[in-house]
């Protein structure tokens, strides 16, 4: 699910598009389940999805990018200058209680 990168880390994500709110919602298989309030159209999810993931790392768009899965609901994302134990209590953090 998380992998580290020379420049960062990877995940694998399992995107449910039109949710009530954008949020990390568990894990699914082996991808992180990430329920997105925007729908598939227009890139508008793909766009939400790195907006998030911005947010949650405290890093810039242009860190974070799809790397495979823009036109499906699995997607790998890169997110660059960041470890994967800062990424794993992020996403702990952000998981719902």
């Amino acid at each position: 699910m998380i992998r580290q990168t020379p420049t960062g880390v990877e995940l694998d994500i399992r995107v449910i598009p039109r949710a009530r709110e954008t949020r990390i919602a568990g894990e699914r298989g082996d991808a992180l389940l990430v329920r997105i309030s925007a729908p598939p159209v227009d890139d508008a999810a793909n766009s939400r999805l790195v907006d998030y993931f911005s947010r949650l790392t405290d890093r810039p768009r242009s860190a974070i990018r799809i790397v495979s899965g823009t036109r499906g609901r699995t997607k790998r994302l890169a997110i660059d200058g960041i470890g994967i134990d800062s990424m794993r209590e992020l996403i702990r953090g952000a998981l719902p209680r």
